[in-house]
């Protein structure tokens, strides 16, 4: 049987306080399986990596210090927003000369922290206990190198994926599946044979054999190469061989000796617990992971036209053509 220990560990000390795993009994499909299917939300305050504003809070947040943690999260919140406010809020007017882009009417990243095993959390990575990613020297070398490459305006290629409409941006399709600033709905079908995930952002579909056996290593592919199989009533899901231009930018790079495994329990009737570790001797100096919880809604996703049409694309690189013709210009 294969167990990633560190995250097993953890999850049989955390379930003896809440009791609640052990005794839920899942639905179950026909074949008798425990069914996924449904409309998610993994929207939260909670980030991949615990932020240093929590470096001495640690993993968990005390009933008592919520509310306070909150409406301080909200007020970064705003800071991200060009507007200054945060959805919900109308505005006066008096800004719309000054043009926005993420303004609050469009920003949704949740208003509150993530409730994971019934404790309110800082971050998704349970380990290791400081909660940030333990990139190596190489791993640092490479990620600075393939963001320098894609982020350039010689021509489209030169731009990260999401600007390119090819795949979400911030690893909402993952592996593993991460929360952003919006579009944080997803769609799980269920069949015996597949799993099928669909992403509000960018429409990412992963489509997971359940069974089966790794395609060829030539084959990479957007959101990587994905095998399912059941232990009990879990699914886990091994991931190899990312795009070469999504690797080094995912939210847990990948090279061509790491993987990513995942794990997906219905917790509860409104909760998927969703564990994930990543192993790569390349990017990484330990293995890590985390866990989070997708939550039943009843929001359906939107229509996701990326850049609607993706003319913003077009702009960013005649915009780069107009400078080069500027004399005064530094470039």
């Amino acid at each position: 049987m294969r167990i990633f220990q560190p995250l097993f560990l953890l999850s049989v000390l955390v379930g003896i306080n809440t009791g609640l795993a052990q005794e839920y009994e899942p639905p179950r499909t026909a074949s008798g399986k425990p069914d996924l299917q449904g409309f998610w939300t993994n929207a939260s305050l909670t980030t991949m990596q615990r932020s240093s504003n929590y470096a001495e809070q640690g993993l968990v947040i005390p009933e008592e210090q919520l509310a306070e943690l909150t409406r301080n999260h909200h007020q970064n919140v705003r800071q991200a927003t060009d507007d200054g406010l945060v959805q919900g809020e109308l505005l006066d007017g008096s800004d719309l000369g000054e043009g926005r882009g993420y303004n609050a009417f469009w920003v949704d990243p949740g208003t509150r922290f993530g409730r994971v095993r019934g404790e309110y959390r800082t971050s998704w990575i349970i380990y290791p206990e400081n909660g940030r990613i333990p990139f190596s020297e190489e791993g640092t070398q490479r990620r600075r190198a393939a963001y320098a490459r894609f982020s350039s305006n010689d021509g489209p290629e030169g731009r990260s994926l999401g600007e390119r409409c090819l795949i979400g941006f911030g690893s909402t399709g993952g592996p593993p599946m991460n929360n952003v600033l919006y579009n944080n709905l997803y769609q799980i079908v269920q069949t015996d044979d597949y799993l099928m995930i669909m992403v509000e952002m960018v429409h990412d579909a992963r489509i997971i054999p359940i069974g089966g056996a790794h395609r060829p290593d030539a084959l990479d592919q957007w959101l990587g190469d994905s095998v399912g199989y059941w232990e009990g009533d879990t699914l886990v899901v091994e991931t190899v061989n990312l795009h070469p231009q999504q690797a080094p930018r995912n939210s847990a790079p990948l090279s061509e000796q790491g993987k990513i495994i995942e794990r997906f329990s219905r917790y509860s009737d409104d909760q998927i617990l969703y564990e994930f570790e990543v192993t790569d001797p390349v990017y990484y100096t330990q293995p890590w992971g985390g866990e989070m919880s997708f939550n039943a809604t009843d929001t359906r996703p939107y229509e996701y036209a990326c850049h609607e049409g993706n003319y913003g694309l077009i702009g960013i690189l005649a915009g780069a053509r107009r400078q080069e013709l500027d004399p005064s210009s530094d470039d």
